[in-house]
């Protein structure tokens, strides 16, 4: 019996420092850990994809590098699909003057507010992300229907701008590739502030959904629409899908004047 008791003894204290020593190595892997991840963006102004680089300041806190691609919508924009011809699939947004595509690129801060216990729990995070961005802007062409035009039996068709007082019958857009001739660029900046909700199972993956709110602004207002409503500034709500990597660093790296900006 006395021998029952000292084997029970001793499993119960290997198993204590073997459990110990695997905190201690979990929280050394959570101090140095990067991560590499890509999104893809639904937001009320539009949608894209972006690159975030997290870089580990401590075992909660991390400075972000991102970058990214997002075309942009107005909120009055309404497709309609057309049965005018013979054509199947027939599509435009009536009124739409101009195509706007952001690049971006910016620095931010992200902070852990609730550690998951295990690997099929959730961490919660909040981040805000700030800099440039460019603004494309892009003409948007319309296959038009030519009136009495006719080769054999199918319409004739040209390539048009919106042009409301011709009274245009237009049979869709025209192909994306037209008009990339008359691009024209349009300097802004952004903010973005948002929420993560990290629910990775494997240590060396990262799986997120990521929500909150962004602003776009430029320095002039963009005429995506024929009316009075076009804006400067883009405010939404976006939604990320959020995957990639999670980077062991093999050295502690030194404070950076981005991180003492963000973090002090």
């Amino acid at each position: 019996m006395k021998k029952i008791w000292a084997i029970l003894c001793l499993m119960s204290v290997t198993f204590a420092i073997l459990k110990a020593q695997g905190e201690i190595d979990d929280e050394e892997k959570i101090f140095y850990r990067n991560e590499r991840t890509f999104a893809g963006t639904i937001a009320s102004t539009g949608f894209g994809f972006n690159f975030r680089y997290a870089k580990r300041l401590d075992a909660f806190r991390k400075t972000t590098y991102e970058a990214g691609f997002n075309f942009m919508k107005h909120e009055k924009e309404f497709k309609i699909t057309t049965s005018q011809t013979q054509q199947i699939g027939g599509s435009y947004v009536y009124g739409k003057l101009n195509s706007l595509y952001t690049l971006y690129g910016g620095i931010g801060f992200q902070r852990e507010i609730f550690r998951k216990e295990d690997q099929g729990g959730i961490s919660i995070r909040y981040f805000y992300n700030f800099g440039p961005v460019i603004g494309l802007q892009k003409p948007v062409y319309y296959e038009v229907w030519v009136l009495q035009g006719y080769i054999g039996d199918q319409p004739v068709f040209q390539i048009e701008r919106m042009k409301f007082e011709d009274h245009l019958l237009i049979d869709r857009k025209a192909p994306f590739y037209i008009g990339f001739n008359e691009l024209s660029v349009v300097p802004g900046g952004y903010f973005k502030f948002g929420f993560s909700f990290e629910y990775s199972k494997k240590g060396g993956t990262y799986r997120a959904l990521e929500t909150g709110i962004i602003v776009d602004a430029f320095v002039k207002e963009i005429p995506i629409m024929a009316n009075d409503q076009n804006h400067w500034l883009f405010p939404g709500f976006f939604l990320n899908y959020r995957f990639g990597k999670i980077i062991d660093s093999q050295f502690k790296r030194r404070k950076t004047k981005v991180d003492e900006m963000l973090t002090d």
